[in-house]
């Protein structure tokens, strides 16, 4: 199966295709931050792409998309995101630039499709929540905790096609702790449309959290890791 190699750069739209597989690639050491606790982050994202979508047989190619010298990706995994409501046809990253710090971005296997921008500073993140059409509106809406260490805002983001644009915002959540390997909460769907699963900002509750035009918390149960696992899952 053959390789191809495709520059990250300004967004550009295909037609869709769909997403098999993705992964990071091409471990670097070039920015110092270890929020998810080492010293490793990621200079490539490879994608497994069945550019056959709708017609007979498979066309499958692997699709590797390198970033710039002054770019990683910081993040634990690309996520599989379907934005043409035809399958996963786009992933959702963390891209940190080494000076401006953490955005939320759409690659797909032309390179970027969309981002959120950089939060501007250096050593600061973002830890994503996940992607749904959260208010049942026929679009994909994007959600991350904006520097969930300092920060502590909810943040919500409408992709129209082409470009993400911020229709939300709510303060005193948070989803990691500095060293985690992973990321707490996400999105579930337990009957009556998507909830986003955080934290509350000191760590005491957890939060379901629903957007209909506005974002809406409830305080679901006490605070532990088993416990938000158990949420998540509708349990």
């Amino acid at each position: 199966m053959a390789l191809a190699l495709v520059a990250a750069g300004q967004a550009v739209a295909t037609p869709p295709n769909i997403i098999l597989e993705a992964a990071y690639a091409e471990p670097t050491t070039r920015y110092d931050h270890g929020v998810l606790g080492d010293a490793l982050e990621w200079g490539a994202l490879r994608l497994k792409v069945d550019f056959c979508t709708g017609c007979e047989g498979r066309d499958v190619r692997d699709i590797l998309i390198r970033l710039p010298e002054h770019r990683v990706f910081e993040d634990i995994a690309p996520r599989l995101v379907d934005v043409e409501g035809a399958g996963a046809s786009a992933v959702m990253v963390v891209e940190s630039d080494l000076e401006n710090g953490a955005r939320l971005a759409l690659y797909h296997e032309g390179g970027l499709l969309a981002a959120t921008p950089f939060i501007g500073q250096r050593h600061r993140w973002l830890a994503p929540v996940g992607a749904a059409d959260l208010d049942g509106d026929g679009t994909i809406e994007l959600a991350y905790v904006d520097r969930p260490h300092l920060a502590k805002t909810l943040r919500v983001w409408r992709f129209d096609g082409r470009s993400l644009s911020e229709v939300a915002a709510m303060q005193g959540v948070t989803n990691h702790k500095i060293g985690w390997d992973y990321i707490a909460g996400g999105i579930r769907t337990c009957g009556d449309g998507p909830e986003m699963i955080v934290a509350s900002a000191d760590w005491t509750r957890i939060l379901a959290v629903r957007f209909t035009g506005a974002l809406m918390s409830r305080n679901i149960a006490p605070y532990e890791a088993d416990t938000m696992r158990r949420a998540l899952s509708c349990k």
